[in-house]
């Protein structure tokens, strides 16, 4: 059988930028310097700009992979986005606030790049999943320039949207029966000390502190049965934002685990496209 058939261009064509280098950090003890890479699914077209979404890996801070998700990410850029799924230093290689100045940096050198990727700069949103929750939560709302460090520093970090998945919120509240149970804790290896013992200021690192009428708009999703980072943790960021007259909705998947099938199904990832179309637009 032989076919010949005529096909319209409907879309532009997706490539991939594997293994880009966004900035060089201080590793071993302060004597050497590693990159920092993101993966940039983008599409070739140069007759409009897309809204951008920067994807943070999970890990309890402790590991990532940039690459984890990227058969995911790919439907959602080919949904009318820039994607781009970044690496930023674990709790194991420097404490807090490192890992929120990488995720600044790798915002600031994408606007930086906007051109070469077809990026418009006025519309970028984050998502994350647990502790990638948490820092898209810290991106979103946290704005304190103190952490834009390195390089592109006249761009802007500050995001239109966010959409954390199962975050912790309150690092200070997490359920630990005494010190030495939590002084093990990822939370106390994010902050460098035990959060139950300083607790004022492990406060300090809180997404919930950070809540004001000014954060951009929130999608949080979260299982109902999360074993690892209960429900009531997205349930308090949600109730601050809402009760500080922001715009933002709580999806609380019904009987979900930490990290479970449900938020890797169609219908979950229907969500997230609409929300980031609602708030970020289409590409123009």
């Amino acid at each position: 059988m032989r076919e010949t058939v005529k096909i319209n261009k409907e879309e532009p064509q997706y490539c991939v930028a594997a293994g880009v280098t966004f900035a060089q950090v201080d590793a071993w003890f302060g004597h050497t310097v590693r990159d920092l890479k993101m993966d940039i699914i983008y599409p070739e077209d140069k007759e409009k700009t897309y809204p951008c979404v920067v994807w943070i890996c999970g890990g309890a801070w402790l590991m990532m992979d940039r690459s984890a998700h990227l058969a995911y990410l790919s439907e959602l850029a080919r949904s009318g986005f820039v994607v781009a799924s970044i690496e930023y230093r674990t709790s194991n290689e420097a404490a807090y606030p490192k890992q929120l100045e990488d995720v600044k940096a790798a915002i600031r050198y994408l606007r930086a790049h906007s051109e070469r990727y077809n990026i418009d700069t006025e519309r970028f949103g984050v998502m994350g999943e647990s502790a990638g929750g948490y820092l898209t939560a810290m991106a979103a709302l946290n704005n304190d320039t103190v952490y834009d460090v390195g390089e592109y520093t006249v761009q802007s970090s500050k995001v239109q949207a966010a959409c954390p998945w199962y975050p912790p919120t309150d690092v200070s509240s997490f359920p630990y029966e005494t010190a030495e149970q939590a002084a093990a804790s990822p939370e106390s290896l994010l902050l460098g000390r035990n959060v139950m013992l300083y607790k004022e200021d492990a406060i300090k690192i809180c997404p919930v502190t950070y809540v004001t009428n000014d954060a951009p708009p929130f999608m949080i999703i979260h299982g109902t049965n999360d074993c690892t980072v209960p429900f009531t943790q997205g349930e308090l960021l949600h109730d601050r934002l809402e009760a500080a007259g922001c715009d933002v909705q709580l999806i609380a998947i019904e009987g979900a685990n930490h990290a479970d099938y449900q938020f890797f199904q169609r219908e979950t990832w229907r969500r997230i496209i609409d929300f980031f179309h609602d708030k970020l637009g289409y590409a123009k």
